[in-house]
């Protein structure tokens, strides 16, 4: 799904845009791959003069804005893998996807490739990425994560890591409030912010001038209002066995954020969330904030004392996390250098390795065994992944890229005044019912 800071969405929503951007994708591919064969096309992998073996990876992790500990466990690979150059290549997310798919196309790209659940359904039905359901770690994974990774019953992807979006709180303003502690049931939500708001604290900030935002906040509330009573939602919808009217009760607790005046809607519709909306929060301007567990680690270098929690949607301290499944890596099915290339695979999924990637990405671990850490900040969060409390968004169904466009417009018109939660509902039904 597209749930990640904008830079990383880039690597996600330029596959899944408009047929007329399809369109022009394609044709900045094809016209990449004639030059390429024309220059001459060269296998991938290969080995040194004495005798190792070259493996090439690519990846959007791993540069300067988001190093994610990519260098240090690169580093602790080589070491165990003597006989293994790696090559790796950071590649910013938003050329990521046109770079790639043109060098698939001329059959010339990296061994190992980061890839997300679009990726895997775009690539592995193309035939572009090899088979790995045979590998070790496959029946580890976690079984909600599963039809993320796999397309026609095959597993094109092993996944780094499952991510929480979900409500920040800033304890430093939460005290100054007169508060302890952060809220776990929608009452003690409901005092939290106005006890900020009598203080002079703006209680919530919901910057969504792209839309992201407002398709977080109705995800992290449906995560427990809706799934807790139908775990199985996505697919029944996907069926034509469930109906966006059971969503009813969490568009109705969002917008009860504004008539109780936590928030102006129509303000926040100005506000850029991938820039002035986290540096905002960062600089200790609202109690309350919607954003991605990836930001807790620049949050934590700034010096935030802030917490990371599930929405509190009930009158139960039982409420839901909300998830994504984020980054994955794949094969390259034309890949010289197979064995080496798994190896690296199956490298990352060891708790050990990845263990170093998830704490810089403040994720979970996306196998049942596998070892998720937790902070101060993310305790709450990570208690209630544990306990089994979780829902994932369906990237890979009707929240797709074109989906999540519609329930972010949706969303935008409700916040604008526009429709009622009646017609939003109607019109989330007749848009993102799959097509026959």
């Amino acid at each position: 799904m597209n749930h990640r800071t904008s830079h990383a969405r880039g690597a996600i929503a330029p596959a899944r845009g408009t047929p007329v951007r399809r369109r022009h994708l394609v044709a900045v591919a094809v016209l990449a791959a004639a030059t390429l064969l024309i220059a001459g096309c060269t296998s991938t992998g290969g080995s040194t003069s004495d005798g190792k073996t070259v493996l090439k990876v690519y990846g959007w992790k791993g540069g300067d804005a988001e190093p994610a500990n990519v260098n240090e466990i690169n580093a602790a690979f080589e070491k165990a893998n003597p006989d293994i150059t790696l090559k790796y290549e950071f590649i910013p997310s938003s050329g990521y996807p046109q770079r790639v798919q043109s060098e698939l196309l001329a059959g010339n790209t990296a061994d190992v490739l980061m890839t997300d659940s679009a990726k895997v359904q775009d690539w592995g039905s193309s035939g572009y990425l090899e088979d790995l359901s045979s590998q070790p770690w496959v029946t580890g994974v976690r079984k909600e994560i599963k039809p993320f990774i796999e397309n026609d019953s095959k597993t094109y992807a092993m996944p780094m890591e499952v991510i929480g979006i979900s409500l920040f709180a800033n304890n430093t303003l939460l005290r100054q409030a007169g508060i302890e502690g952060t809220p776990t049931t929608w009452p003690e939500f409901e005092a939290d912010l106005q006890k900020a708001k009598d203080a002079g604290i703006t209680p919530l900030s919901l910057p969504n001038k792209g839309g992201w935002t407002g398709d977080a906040v109705i995800n992290a509330i449906a995560a427990t209002l809706v799934y807790q009573d139908n775990p199985s939602f996505d697919a029944d919808f996907v069926q034509g066995k469930a109906s966006f009217s059971s969503w009813e009760s969490s568009l109705q607790q969002m917008m009860d954020l504004q008539s109780k005046g936590f928030v102006d809607f129509k303000s926040e519709l100005g506000v850029d969330e991938w820039s002035t909306g986290i540096s905002d929060f960062q600089a200790g301007k609202s109690a309350f904030y919607v954003q991605g567990a990836w930001n807790q680690s620049t949050f934590t270098t700034a010096g935030l004392d802030d917490s990371f929690i599930p929405w509190p949607a009930t009158d139960n301290d039982d409420s839901n996390a909300n998830l994504f499944v984020g980054t994955m890596l794949s094969v390259n099915a034309k890949s010289s250098v197979k064995t080496a290339a798994e190896k690296y695979v199956d490298f990352w999924s060891e708790s050990e390795n990845a263990s170093l990637y998830l704490q810089a990405e403040n994720a979970v671990s996306p196998f049942t065994d596998g070892d998720t850490p937790s902070g101060d900040a993310t305790t709450t969060f990570v208690a209630a992944v544990n306990d089994g409390r979780y829902r994932i968004l369906p990237s890979n169904t009707w929240l797709s890229a074109a989906g999540e466009k519609t329930l972010q417009e949706q969303v935008q018109a409700l916040w604008l005044g526009q429709q009622s939660i009646d017609e939003t509902v109607k019109n989330l039904d007749e848009k993102l019912k799959p097509a026959k």
